[in-house]
């Protein structure tokens, strides 16, 4: 902000004791975050939130998160209601779970601890490379000093369709009746062990030659995924005809971490040919209709 003679701006005329007061008023930023996922808690520092996935942090906050006390949906109900502000979040605790695992995992391995160096601390000699060798500059270049995850996310809808012979039927509400209920329960249970990620897209490449679809496969498979992979989480919606499934997965790099030899470590290297690839999913990423993929990284 720039500052201003106390002579020649109006705003000066407030004294400058009031300051601190006027400060004080500001929400006070929570370091920590208390979610309720379905009955189940989490307590989770504001870093780990801000870390998450876009995609993921949507679902979680749809209408937005303010990292405030004054924005915490609800209290805890004790005797501890300053400091147990609580956020409802209608999200699946152990979808979330897996994403928080997977993210603190990814991290310690990348960045290391306090005793324990990471891959991070392998490659800092990759971060002095010629321009030439990426770019304008091998310090701008992402894949080099942050963790990137790809981050796949689906919502499958499905319809059922009760047999001729079924009770399976609907009241003059449009409420289904316990025969129906359960025609639905078996539906979903059906495709719940479908569990490959790619069956879907590959049989849409088949049937309908889709040229778009085949790409996003390969680069996927050429980037960490395999054909086979299925998915880390799956689980239906409770109360609703709806599969929520994700797989998240390191992105390949091109970095090679060799292992240490009798004679010491040998320094980390680079697959320019998987380099380059990593770089076009990242331009990939970026294009708006691909909404299930996402790339995330954590800060060094």
């Amino acid at each position: 902000m720039a500052s201003v003679s106390l002579s020649s701006s109006p705003i000066t005329q407030v004294s400058q004791q009031q300051a601190p007061i006027q400060s004080n008023l500001q929400p006070q930023l929570l370091t920590r975050l208390l979610l309720d996922l379905r009955g189940r808690r989490f307590s989770v520092d504001r870093e780990t939130i801000m870390n998450l996935p876009e995609s993921v942090l949507l679902c979680l906050f749809p209408n937005g998160l303010v990292l405030s006390r004054q924005s915490a949906a609800f209290t805890d109900g004790g005797d501890n209601d300053e400091d147990e502000e609580v956020y409802a979040v209608d999200f699946d605790p152990e979808c979330f779970a897996y994403v928080l695992d997977f993210f603190r995992n990814a991290s310690d391995t990348f960045y290391g601890s306090a005793t324990s160096p990471g891959l991070f601390a392998a490659q800092q000699h990759l971060l002095d490379g010629s321009p030439s060798d990426f770019g304008p500059s091998a310090s701008q270049n992402p894949l080099l000093n942050k963790q990137a995850i790809i981050v796949l996310r689906e919502e499958l809808e499905y319809f059922a369709i009760p047999p001729k012979n079924s009770n399976g039927a609907t009241d003059e509400h449009g409420i289904a009746n316990q025969a129906l209920l359960e025609i639905k329960h078996r539906c979903g249970q059906s495709i719940m062990e479908k569990r490959n990620i790619f069956t879907a897209l590959q049989r849409n490449v088949h049937k309908e030659n889709n040229i778009a679809e085949q790409h996003l496969i390969d680069m996927l498979c050429m980037s960490g995924f395999n054909r086979e992979d299925e998915w880390g989480f799956r689980a239906v919606e409770p109360s609703r005809c709806c599969i929520s499934s994700i797989a998240l997965v390191l992105l390949k790099t091109g970095i090679v971490h060799h292992p240490v030899a009798q004679k010491g470590a040998i320094p980390a290297t680079i697959d320019y040919n998987q380099m380059a690839t990593a770089q076009k999913l990242l331009l990939f990423w970026r294009k708006p209709a691909v909404r299930y993929l996402t790339l995330c990284s954590f800060p060094p």
